[in-house]
């Protein structure tokens, strides 16, 4: 592989083996064989099992980006918590190389590069309220509060509630989200927002 083909893979967020079998018409154990060599030459960072991003983009990936990244890495997953209060501008604690997500599957943290991405995993009733905007999912601004005060309620999330704007959320859409939650965490709910 040369600058030029190198310049192809540039134009991906990021890529599979599959995608360079195809792009450089080789076969599959050559493509796992170049990619494991690339990885060790720090030219291809490993997302996951087949997949890559080139290691020239990465400083200069934008924060979507990193969502739609983070998506990726678990799926199904959404954009949530401070991740998401940050995006819509209601904190005013901002996140640099920190991306929050809820999921089904697990919770758990993975780092690359320098970056981390969280998992918080969420029972099936209260995985709802989120949107594919851009190519990533996102929870609402609501939802994303929701999410953030259920997990903190159970001592699995740690919350400023004082760096949170709460007249830039719709209380009344909060309180009838919360009705399906448990009643600690409607408790903490009800003291927030305040209708």
């Amino acid at each position: 592989m040369n600058y030029s083909d190198i310049q192809k893979l540039k134009q991906k967020l990021f890529f599979s083996i599959n995608d360079l079998c195809e792009l450089f018409n080789i076969k599959n154990a050559s493509a796992r064989v170049l990619c494991s060599r690339y990885v060790k030459k720090n030219i291809f960072i490993r997302l996951k099992k087949n997949f890559y991003v080139l290691e020239q983009n990465w400083e200069y990936i934008p924060r979507k980006d990193f969502f739609r990244i983070s998506n990726f890495l678990q799926v199904p997953s959404y954009i949530s918590l401070m991740t998401a209060l940050s995006y819509y501008e209601v904190t005013t604690q901002v996140q640099q190389k920190f991306f929050e997500n809820v999921s089904l599957k697990r919770s758990k943290q993975i780092e690359i590069k320098g970056v981390e991405f969280h998992f918080y995993k969420l029972k099936k009733q209260y995985y709802f309220d989120f949107i594919k905007q851009d190519n990533m999912f996102i929870a609402s601004r609501e939802k994303a509060l929701m999410d953030a005060i259920y997990l903190y309620s159970f001592g699995k999330y740690k919350m400023d509630f004082s760096s949170i704007d709460f007249d830039k959320f719709d209380a009344i859409k909060i309180k009838n989200i919360s009705k399906i939650y448990p009643p600690k965490t409607r408790k903490i709910v009800n003291r927030l927002c305040r209708t």
